[in-house]
């Protein structure tokens, strides 16, 4: 399958910090089948996202999508916040 260029990518995830100013840590977790026996697993990867109206707190799940380089590491903005922490 092959993607369209300049498309963007996007992903969904868990946010688990919000400590610094406008950057946000989300955890994304996936399926991954295991290699040797074939049972599912989870396995989770943590970007760091540009939050440019400070609106994330932890636990909120959001939506983000792939940018130019903000900084040393991110490489990733909020998109759209899809539900708030309780």
């Amino acid at each position: 399958m092959m993607e369209k260029r300049g498309e963007r990518k996007t992903l969904a995830g868990k946010v688990v910090s919000d400590r610094m100013d406008k950057t946000v840590v989300v955890s994304v977790t996936r399926l991954a089948r295991h290699p040797a026996y074939g049972k599912y697993v989870k396995r989770s990867v943590k970007y760091m996202a540009h939050d440019g109206k400070d609106e994330c707190k932890t636990g909120d799940m959001v939506e983000i999508v792939e940018c130019r380089p903000l900084s040393k590491l991110k490489r990733w903005r909020v998109s759209s916040v899809v539900e708030k922490a309780r």
